[in-house]
């Protein structure tokens, strides 16, 4: 699934993130996205390893990666 734009002005992006195991885990990598400028909404699901990142622009592909990291998990790409 690649970013999509809805019409509230909002760009959903799904990501695969690997090493997640619990709902510890989801709120690490959900608290470290957040934080990148222009996030509105972060869902974690460890079960899946992916994780739904609304903004309101597309993000950087490198700040997410960067934020994943800082939670000690890995960004393995757009889902």
């Amino acid at each position: 699934m690649t970013a999509q734009t809805d019409t509230a002005g909002t760009v959903t992006t799904v990501y695969k993130v690997s090493g997640m195991t619990c709902g510890h885990c989801e709120g690490a990598v959900s608290s470290e996205i957040s934080e990148i400028g222009g996030v509105t909404s972060v869902q974690a699901v460890a079960s899946s390893g992916e994780v739904t990142v609304v903004s309101t622009a597309p993000l950087d592909e490198d700040a997410v990666r960067a934020a994943v990291d800082e939670a000690g998990y890995e960004l393995v790409g757009k889902a």
